[in-house]
């Protein structure tokens, strides 16, 4: 059980969270630098060769579905709190594809910054551009970690020039290696003029040892590549590469760290930095546009719903990042959309499988609700004052498949699944008039969104089904008027999602284009994040 019950006002332990997430393209090394953190900030001890959790929890990956571990990326969202420097860590991870890139928009709903982790020898990849346009629609400050330094990779400068240019957002190195991609010598602390020495440790498995050179020995130690950094930090300062907190914030600036997340290098330093520059919680603008504060009664937003995450018990737990005052385990809050009371008997925070009790938490911690049924993405809850924040806008689905449940006496399964990944977001629930849930059309962002929807219906709903392909590419989102006229058209079909919104789908953006021009007065709006 982890009990907090501090005495400290809202407005005080606010002050002391950081709620930062972490994107990056499959097999940039967001996981491990995850377990990292972790190792750092002491939540983690060391093992012989591996990570392990502290009191017999087992190993400190966040991924808790199977198909996570055959795959080895991140699918669904997990949710990490541990202490640093007197500071309250909540470290949310994300999916690592592209494909799910609409979870990682909800969970970016729940933060106040996020890392991108970059390849050093990719750089940008499409799908971290993708990730990267996530954050810039949230207007998430970001902090960059470039890792795996001790492997070949691409030159500094080069690296720094791709964000610029690809993403737009101005690079602010704050250490600065010491050797080339591959060649590792360890880092130029930017802020005390230190070298930092590399030390490559056994697999990973304990806390880097850093020895602080002073730069007047590094330079004799280092030679060469002493003289290539500082020479690179003089190009730095001679353009103004220095960190400023306001353009960070302002999302104009993102500060870089080198490193090696898997030899441990590195990570201490950017640590710090998030202790230091991640922004506190602050007043959520709720949807009539004014600021809730902090010390206001408490209030949440539900960011996720997800079900099944232990198979013993079947029960589904919703996400809600407190957003103003005190969350205290047992109160009876009210759930926005119905109105109706809800007990927090069952609080938790959830590592994985890995579960605990939270009795207390506080503006920017998240709490997992259980079997709050009546919850989904987006909902308010809150206490004695009410609240209601603005809708988590769903993404135009690019993917599309007609499924029904490969045996009929599995009907009923199959239903319930279909509805339960719907509520998720996993996958888009698209029915058609006359045909319901007999046959629905599944939308998704990437087509990886069908593999997992396939696989948790069979191994958790017991209900194997059959995935056929339509000739839909595209969604726009119309009205019952224009809905009525779009019936009957070869080209395009109608079809309701669960919200009761109706979307109109197109097999090609040229019979959309035909329609649009010849019949300008029907409703068929762009959805976000369309293409």
């Amino acid at each position: 059980m982890r009990t907090i019950l501090t005495a400290m006002s809202p407005l005080e332990e606010a002050e002391r969270r950081r709620t930062f997430a972490i994107i990056s393209h499959p097999d940039a090394g967001k996981t491990t630098l995850t377990e990292k953190l972790l190792l750092y900030s002491g939540f983690l001890t060391a093992g012989a060769g591996s990570v392990k959790a502290k009191q017999g929890r087992r190993s400190a990956t966040s991924d808790w579905m199977d198909m996570e571990r055959q795959r080895g990326i991140s699918i669904t969202s997990t949710v990490v709190q541990f202490p640093y420097d007197g500071k309250v860590m909540n470290l949310l991870d994300t999916p690592g594809h592209r494909d799910f890139s609409e979870d990682t928009f909800r969970v970016l709903a729940a933060a106040d910054a996020a890392i991108m982790v970059l390849d050093a020898a990719k750089g940008i990849e499409p799908q971290t551009r993708k990730l990267f346009e996530v954050c810039r629609d949230r207007e998430i400050p970001i902090v960059t970690f470039i890792n795996k330094w001790d492997r070949p990779g691409l030159d500094a400068l080069e690296l720094l020039d791709e964000i610029e240019e690809v993403l737009v957002l101005e690079p602010a190195p704050v250490t600065w290696p010491v050797g080339y991609a591959g060649n590792f010598k360890g880092v130029i602390d930017r802020r005390s003029g230190d070298f930092v020495r590399y030390t490559r440790t056994d697999r990973g498995a304990t806390v880097a040892p850093e020895e602080v050179v002073p730069s007047r020995i590094a330079a004799s130690e280092e030679g060469e590549d002493w003289d290539a950094a500082t020479d690179g930090i003089e190009l730095l300062d001679a353009v103004g590469r220095s960190f400023d907190n306001e353009r960070f914030v302002s999302g104009y600036q993102t500060p870089v760290y080198f490193g090696s997340a898997l030899t441990n290098f590195g990570v201490r330093m950017m640590l710090e930095g998030l202790a230091d520059v991640v922004p506190s919680p602050g007043p959520r603008v709720d949807v009539d546009g004014k600021p809730r504060p902090l010390d206001a009664p408490f209030s949440g937003l539900v960011f996720k719903v997800q079900a099944n995450m232990d198979k013993a018990h079947r029960d589904r737990i919703a996400f809600l990042r407190v957003c103003s005052g005190r969350f205290e385990r047992g109160m009876v809050v009210t759930h926005g959309p119905t109105g109706k009371p809800f007990a927090t008997k069952y609080a938790h925070s959830v590592q994985g499988q890995e579960r605990q009790t939270v009795d207390e938490a506080f503006p920017g911690d998240v709490v997992g609700l259980v079997n709050a049924n009546d919850f989904r993405v987006g909902d308010a809850v809150f206490l004695d004052e009410p609240v209601a924040w603005p809708e988590i806008p769903t993404f135009a689905p690019n993917h599309f498949r007609l499924a029904r449940v490969a045996d009929t006496s599995r009907s009923k399964q199959f239903r319930s699944g279909i509805a339960q990944l719907d509520e998720e977001g996993v996958v888009q629930v698209l029915r058609r008039a006359g045909v319901g849930d007999l046959e629905p059309i599944l939308g998704a962002v990437g087509p990886l969104q069908f593999e997992v929807a396939s696989h948790r219906l069979e191994n958790e709903f017991g209900a194997p089904v059959v995935l056929r392909p339509t000739s839909f590419t595209l969604a726009r989102r119309t009205n019952a008027e224009s809905a009525d006229f779009l019936k009957g058209r070869r080209s395009a079909e109608v079809v309701e999602r669960r919200d009761g919104e109706l979307l109109a789908l197109f097999d090609s953006s040229y019979a959309l284009a035909a329609l649009e021009r010849d019949f300008p007065e029907l409703l068929l709006e762009k959805l976000v994040a369309e293409g």
